[in-house]
């Protein structure tokens, strides 16, 4: 069936000298970079909800965005013509992964039951999609958070039956996603976290949270689905405040829960700078504490400071997050999913064509000069300079062996003096700053 995106062919790498505006000049899928081609390392996947499912509008008008899939035929009829529109967007841009809400892939019924039928009719269809696709399914999700029942909350909220409602979503959702192949199965709560601690008992509402995220990993184990369980970090918007808040957040609850070794993070770039960190910082974090899973990808902007998403643009941010990335040991079964919109004003399916080869070009062009870095040894070097003291033998033995008496009678001893040394904050920034943008990819 003919689609908006039907006409356009499939965009292709033409290397940096190309001026065809809808062309790869960087994103080359079968570069071979660190021993592996370049979309092994990238995983591309285009988001079901933004691209499918946005219409431009705002706080203060209305849609400007009509497809045809948005006002022909019956509900089901609208989420069939959305899943072939889909899927000719993944073949244009030639991108291997797609992820979904459930809420967005199908409509809605007036029970669960009705509900659960339609999604289930659309995950059907969507694999007969896929049948004819190279565009695999990255990772599912379920919506709690859009409908009035989960205004206090999905697995958080005072009223048991939302619980329930909300555990019965995600069983479907992870049964559908195992069912596409999917390698992944993501959880975010947009809404669990409170508006006002008057009304809010915190500790009741976190052992509530543990309590399903439990139930998950133990439903992941039982179906034999054999990809990552990942949390979604998000610290406000639409609540006040949200219980997991940044990677840091998220780790203590897997911790104390029991958790840590079962889900991992999925991480935003723009929930990163909501939190008042930078993506680089959160991928860093995640790498150190050993649960980086995979990426949303977008931006946020800084004059406005909401949750934006809008699509990358950033050269300098998006490499040392890929620098990240490749210290981390890479996205594994995880990949760079486009959680990201076109402008109001960007009403074409071209624009969303346009805003999708930006990005995955940016990426890529960030994953090279990342991998650069990392090759000539210029950056690590410094690094290792700076911490280089750690590597004499009575240093080692503070960290393994030495008590604290031991370590205060050492330093009384030695009488040691220690002098302040550089940081060299501004060569490592121009050491950079000349790598990046004069990479020679």
């Amino acid at each position: 069936m003919a689609t908006e995106f039907s006409e356009f062919d499939v965009v292709k790498f033409e290397g940096p000298d190309s001026t065809k505006a809808l062309a790869y000049q960087f994103y080359n899928a079968e570069k071979i970079v660190m021993g592996r081609p370049l979309k092994d390392h990238l995983r591309f996947a285009v988001a079901y909800w933004h691209s499918l499912a946005m219409t431009g509008g705002d706080p203060f008008g209305g849609p400007t965005i009509h497809r045809n899939w948005m006002s022909t035929g019956d509900p089901i009829s609208q989420a069939k013509m959305k899943a072939d529109a889909a899927f000719e967007l993944f073949r244009v841009l030639d991108v291997p992964f797609f992820c979904f809400h459930d809420a967005d892939m199908a409509p809605a019924g007036a029970t669960l039951a009705e509900t659960l039928k339609n999604f289930h009719a659309m995950a059907d269809y969507l694999g007969d999609k896929m049948q004819t696709s190279k565009t695999k399914l990255l990772w599912g999700t379920a919506n709690l958070f859009s409908a009035p029942r989960f205004m206090a909350g999905a697995s958080t909220n005072p009223d048991p039956e939302v619980f329930a409602w909300s555990a019965a979503t995600v069983k479907h959702c992870m049964d559908v996603t195992k069912q596409l192949g999917g390698q992944n199965y993501v959880l975010w709560g947009g809404r669990e976290g409170y508006e006002t601690l008057l009304n809010t008992d915190m500790k009741q509402e976190l052992d509530h949270m543990g309590r399903f995220l439990s139930l998950v990993v133990e439903y992941k184990h039982k179906i034999g689905f054999d990809g990552q369980i990942l949390i979604e970090p998000k610290p406000k918007e639409p609540t006040s405040h949200q219980y997991d808040f940044d990677t840091a957040t998220v780790y203590g609850f897997l911790k104390r829960y029991g958790l840590e070794n079962e889900v991992r993070v999925n991480l935003e770039a723009n929930h990163a700078t909501l939190a008042g960190h930078s993506f680089e910082h959160e991928i860093a974090t995640a790498g150190a504490l050993g649960i980086l899973g995979s990426l949303d990808i977008n931006r946020g902007d800084a004059l406005l400071g909401w949750d934006t998403d809008q699509f990358p643009n950033d050269l300098w941010t998006m490499t040392m997050s890929m620098y990240h990335v490749i210290k981390a040991g890479g996205l594994g079964k995880g990949g760079c999913n486009f959680d990201a919109k076109v402008r109001r004003q960007s009403f074409t399916p071209e624009d969303m064509i346009h805003a999708h080869v930006g990005g995955m070009d940016l990426c890529a062009r960030a994953f090279l000069t990342a991998a650069e870095l990392i090759d000539d040894g210029n950056y690590d070097a410094l690094l290792a300079e700076r911490y280089a003291g750690w590597q004499r033998p009575e240093a080692k033995a503070m960290l393994k062996s030495m008590t604290l008496e031991e370590i205060s009678a050492r330093a009384e001893k030695d009488e040691i003096d220690p002098q302040p040394r550089s940081g060299k904050q501004e060569q490592i920034e121009n050491l950079l700053m000349r790598s990046i943008y004069s990479a020679k990819l």
